[in-house]
């Protein structure tokens, strides 16, 4: 009797994971190419600003008296007779070796020019983010509690009233009040420059204000939200202390929400301190890019584009990360 053997299979191998089916590694190039491409439209759109402005912007800079070989000089050097793509790619390589051209005015590096005139700006947008958020979050709580399971009506809709109106007044014209009440009026605060810690208040409160009532409204409604949950019943339920309950169980939740928003007013932000700047001469980007538009100085405005464009993008990407990091569902749905 012939006994077959039958051969035994080889054990299957384990199947290796695929870096790029990760999750994770998708989302992150998902963003880097989102990023990429936004940066890519940026730089482009800054470097188009100089050639479709009608007008020589050498000759609008220099003045209308300068010598014609003067002007002609300084194309020449500026590379402006250069064929259109030539310069694009210039321009290009320029940007990777962080040369941002030369201003047409004092014939410094805009590099130069601008790494002067950022830490003031990143300053009072960074002190105006923190006093948004130090008005806001005590308030919304506050609010929140005070206006939980439809209480308080009244409170509820002065607060909501009252927060709108704040939020829709432009930075400006806030700036512009304070200035004629606590400058002229009252001549209590300093109405130009930073040298002294007075002199940031009236600024920062310029563009502080508006944020925080937008911040204010969205962490009462985040609260509300909050205080009905089953842990923070359960909370009470063991007639815990009630600065316990809000402050340990229900601010924290609350306020993670709100504050990626937050990270999104810090953009609005930035760019709000061109107007600013401008209302308490504060020596920033904001009136250095004015003062540039006034006098035709073109490069340096492409400069200061590019700086503001790329904090906004950078303050997206890093919004966009902690909401995944937060919800880690967020990573693997297509936007």
């Amino acid at each position: 009797m012939s006994v077959e053997t039958t051969a035994s299979s080889p054990p299957e191998s384990p199947v290796k994971p695929q870096p790029l089916a990760n999750p994770w590694v998708q989302y992150g190039l998902r963003r880097l190419g989102r990023l990429l491409g936004s940066l890519w439209v940026l730089v482009t759109a800054s470097f188009l600003m100089l050639h479709l402005i009608p007008g020589d912007p050498v000759r609008g800079a220099l003045g209308p008296t300068a010598p014609a070989e003067l002007v002609e000089a300084r194309r020449e050097a500026l590379g402006l007779n250069d064929p259109i793509f030539t310069q694009y790619i210039t321009y290009l390589k320029g940007l990777f070796t962080g040369d941002f051209g030369t201003s047409l005015g004092s014939q410094l590096p805009v590099s130069d020019v601008i790494g002067q005139r950022l830490p003031a700006t990143l300053t009072l947008a960074a002190v105006a983010f923190l006093a948004a958020v130090a008005i806001a979050i005590p308030l919304g709580v506050t609010m929140g509690v005070l206006t939980r399971r439809g209480r308080g009506r009244r409170t509820e809709l002065a607060f909501t009233t009252s927060s709108v109106v704040v939020a829709t007044i432009p930075d400006f014209l806030i700036g512009v009040t304070l200035v004629y009440v606590f400058g002229i009026r009252l001549e209590l605060l300093p109405v130009a420059g930073n040298d002294t810690f007075a002199a940031h208040v009236l600024p920062v409160i310029s563009l502080a204000i508006g944020p925080a009532a937008i911040l204010a409204r969205i962490v009462r409604v985040e609260m509300v939200g909050v205080l009905e949950a089953d842990y923070v019943r359960t909370a009470r339920a063991k007639r815990l202390p009630a600065r316990k309950i809000y402050l340990g169980h229900a601010l924290p939740n609350a306020v993670t929400a709100s504050l990626t928003v937050g990270g999104l007013l810090l953009g609005a932000l930035i760019t709000g301190t061109v107007l600013v700047e401008n209302v308490f001469a504060w020596p920033g980007l904001g009136s250095t890019i004015v003062q540039s538009i006034l006098t035709k100085d073109y490069p340096v405005v492409q400069g200061i584009v590019l700086v503001y464009g790329l904090g906004v993008l950078v303050i997206n990407l890093i919004v966009d990360v902690a909401l995944a990091l937060l919800d880690p569902r967020s990573k693997i749905r297509e936007d």
